[in-house]
Parts: structure tokens; C-alpha cells; sequence
């Protein structure tokens, strides 16, 4: 049976005229849909400041009871992350469940997280979320339990110690395991920079179509179905980094990294707790942005994805912007302007285009050049042949001809051992 929809009120606040207010509310919605909730009414407050105690104003927290009384609602969804405090007072108040939305994130996180890695950096965010707000919900499940007077206290302060400690304990073993989790990618990572592998990265916006982008590349360049990374339409599908070999034609190869997407007020917990994924991003040498550029607010995500990429210092890193999803606009494509590319993962169109930009972007070191090898030399020839495009090969008295393309490292460290025309 299909698993029964809760009741929320969604409320939010519009700080100073945000001009991204009813999209984040939109936003909002699709959250608490992918938690299983069917939003039954939605409160707006404008203010130049949240309140302290109660988020919103005294006005607006009756008007707020009355609609949860009305519409037989159990739960209160905040558009931001409250307080301790403000949690515990609209508990009180409200005689109801009050979530925030970095609750609502964690708990899809939650959901989503498949390799043990992902699952031990959601649980150590919620944990360290939940840290500060015990008191909140130590307070609440005395209302529900009922009694009164120094025992009833007492004994919840000594839960409440217990209850703290435990968590202290468990993020303390969680970090421990997670630490040998980061230590085993950074060896990867090394790994791949001694190879001098240039690594692209796929950064954007949750349900942007980044996963099935990176699907249609392996597919076009390494067709083995095994290869393929999970893709379904909803928020937060990925959140584990895949990592794909893509081989062009001419021995060039590059790795491209498929990461978590983001979201408007990612909760600063997910970001600490996923810093070690996101390192991927900051170390990449070319990111493709990955824009919806059905979704009328575009550019507004383009903004969060950018402000996501400073806080992870990965502002300064040369970026392509991939406008997906152009198939369902009146926009022509495939299209290339001003470096970026317009193109439909789903049709897999614009493919050979955002190739070729991230060719002429990380492929910038080669030089074309015709060598003669000295016969003494073959081994020269064999790495000639695996690691540069040969274009043509002959044979004359000195040696083997050959015409390629190279990287310019590679002509400078050998140039000694060949003859040059």
C-alpha cells in the first residue's frame, strides 16, 4: 500500500523583499514532497528580521495555529534553520511537530545516502544538528509524558547529559570511521595527479541532469553498461562521487567526476560533513556547470551553485557552462556561444560540442611536431604510439619518422633522444 501523505504548513519569512522568496517557498514544496508530505497550506510574513523567540511575528503564530487547526496539519515546515530556542517556543506554542528546512534536507540525505561513506556524512550532519536542539526535544517529550515538579526535572537532566554524551560519542566513532574513508580517496587522488590524468568535474544544481550527462559521455566513449551511474528525477539522486575514464580518439583521455548537487541554504552541517566528496570539485582542473535551462529561475541557481563553489574554494577553477535540458525550450540546439554549450543529455545532443570545449580547455600542452626515432630507440616508438595521437609513420635510414601530436612535456623530456625536422 502507498505509504499515507503527512499534512504540513509551510511559512516562511521575506527578509527585505528577497527577490528569490517565492521560488525558495516553490522550492519548499518539492522538499517536503520528497519527505512524503503534501503541503496543505503555506503562511508568507514580510519583516526586515526574524524574531528571536518565535521566528514570526505574534500576529502571524496565531493566524499560523488557526491554519493548522483548520486544515487537521501535524506538522510545521520553517523556510530556514531555527534555533534551539525558536523550536522549542513553537513547539510549546503550536502543539505540534516544527521541522526546518535543513531538517528536511538531512532527512532526504538520509534517504538517498546508498555507499557507507555517503551514509556515515549524512548521519555525523544530523547528529551535529541535533546537538544543540536536545533540550528542545527533551522538553517536548516531557509535555507528552506528563508530570510535574524536581523529580520529573531531574531525571530529564540526566536523560538529557546521557543523551548528549552518547551523540558526542557516536560522532566521535563516525569521524574516526570516515576519516579512513577520506584518507583512502586522497591516496586515489594523489594517484590520479601523479598520472597527470586531468580531472573534469560536473558541478550544478540538484536534478540538474549532471548524473545523466555523464551517462551519455561514458556511453558515447567507453559503451560498457556497467559504467553507467544512477539517474532518476528527483532531488539529492546523487550524492556519492562517481569517477569515469572517458577516452577521446588521438590517446587522450581525461577523468570525469559526477558530485552531489546543491541546493538553496545547503546546510553549513552537509557541507563539513561532505567536504572530504567536495574536495573533488576544489582540486578538479576544468568544472562543467551544469544549468536546467528549462526552469524559468535558471539564473538564480546559477547564483547558488557559485556562491556553493566559493565557500568551497572552487570560485577560480576555468568553468564551461552546460545549458541542459534545451530540448524543452524554443532555444536552437546544439548550439556552442561564447563557451558554453547548449545541448539535451536526454536526446544526447551537443555532446561532440561540450567535448570539444573540454578538449580545447584541458588539452591546451600538446604541440604537433614530426620526429625521427633512431631504431635503437623502439621503445620510444611504443610510447609514442600509447601516448600521443600518431597521425602518420615511415621508415628511413636514420630511423622511424613519425608525425604526431603530443604533449609539449613529453617532446621537451624526450627531444634529446630523437632527431628533429
Amino acid at each position: 500500500m502507498e505509504q499515507l501523505k503527512q499534512k504540513a504548513i509551510i511559512v516562511g519569512v521575506n527578509l527585505n523583499n528577497q527577490p528569490d522568496f517565492s521560488y525558495s517557498m516553490e522550492e519548499l514544496r518539492g522538499l517536503a514532497a520528497a519527505c512524503n508530505m503534501e503541503v496543505a497550506g503555506e503562511l508568507h510574513q514580510k519583516a526586515n528580521r526574524v524574531g528571536s523567540s518565535h521566528y514570526i511575528g505574534t500576529g502571524k503564530l496565531a493566524e499560523l495555529s488557526a491554519m493548522l487547526e483548520a486544515h487537521d496539519a501535524p506538522v510545521v515546515i520553517f523556510n530556514d534553520e531555527l534555533s534551539p530556542s525558536q523550536l522549542r517556543n513553537l513547539e510549546a506554542y503550536l502543539q505540534r511537530k516544527v521541522i526546518d528546512r535543513t531538517i528536511l534536507i538531512l532527512d532526504i540525505f538520509a534517504e538517498r545516502a546508498k555507499t557507507r561513506e555517503a551514509q556515515l556524512q549524512v548521519e555525523v550532519a544530523r547528529l551535529q544538528y541535533m546537538l544543540p536542539r536536545l533540550t528542545g526535544l527533551r522538553e517536548s517529550l516531557g509535555r507528552q509524558g506528563g508530570g510535574s515538579g524536581l523529580k520529573n526535572r531531574g531525571s530529564g537532566e540526566t536523560k538529557l547529559e546521557l543523551d548528549r554524551r552518547r551523540i558526542e560519542e557516536r560522532i566521535t566513532a563516525l569521524q574516526a570511521e570516515l576519516e579512513k574513508l577520506v584518507s583512502r580517496r586522497q591516496v586515489q587522488r594523489k594517484q590520479r595527479q601523479k598520472n597527470k590524468v586531468p580531472v573534469v568535474c560536473l558541478v550544478g544544481y540538484t536534478n540538474t541532469g549532471k548524473s545523466s550527462l555523464m551517462n551519455v559521455m561514458v556511453e558515447t566513449y567507453n559503451p560498457r553498461p556497467e559504467k553507467q551511474v544512477f539517474v532518476r528525477d528527483m532531488l539529492f539522486a546523487t550524492l556519492e562521487t562517481s569517477v569515469r575514464s572517458i577516452e577521446l580518439p588521438g590517446h587522450k583521455s581525461f577523468l570525469l567526476t559526477d558530485t552531489v548537487g546543491f541546493v538553496s541554504g545547503l546546510p553549513h552541517h552537509l557541507i563539513k560533513a561532505f567536504r572530504s566528496t567536495l574536495e573533488e570539485v576544489a582540486e578538479a582542473d576544468l568544472l562543467i556547470h551544469v544549468v536546467d535551462y528549462s526552469n524559468p529561475e535558471y539564473k538564480q541557481l546559477i547564483s547558488v551553485t557559485n556562491d556553493t563553489l566559493k565557500e568551497l574554494g572552487a570560485d577560480q577553477i576555468p568553468t564551461i557552462f552546460a545549458y541542459n535540458k534545451t530540448d524543452l525550450t524554443d532555444h536552437l540546439y546544439p548550439q556552442v556561444h561564447d563557451g558554453s554549450v547548449y545541448l539535451s543529455a536526454r536526446e544526447k545532443s551537443g555532446i561532440h560540442e561540450l567535448t570539444e570545449l573540454i578538449r580545447s580547455q584541458i588539452f591546451n600542452g600538446y604541440i604537433q611536431c614530426e620526429v625521427v626515432i633512431p631504431f635503437d630507440q623502439g621503445q620510444l616508438v611504443a610510447y609514442f604510439n600509447e601516448h600521443a595521437h600518431v597521425q602518420s609513420t615511415s621508415y628511413e635510414p636514420q630511423g622511424t619518422r613519425l608525425k604526431l601530436e603530443c604533449k609539449a612535456a613529453d617532446y621537451e623530456k624526450y627531444r634529446g633522444e630523437f632527431i628533429e625536422l
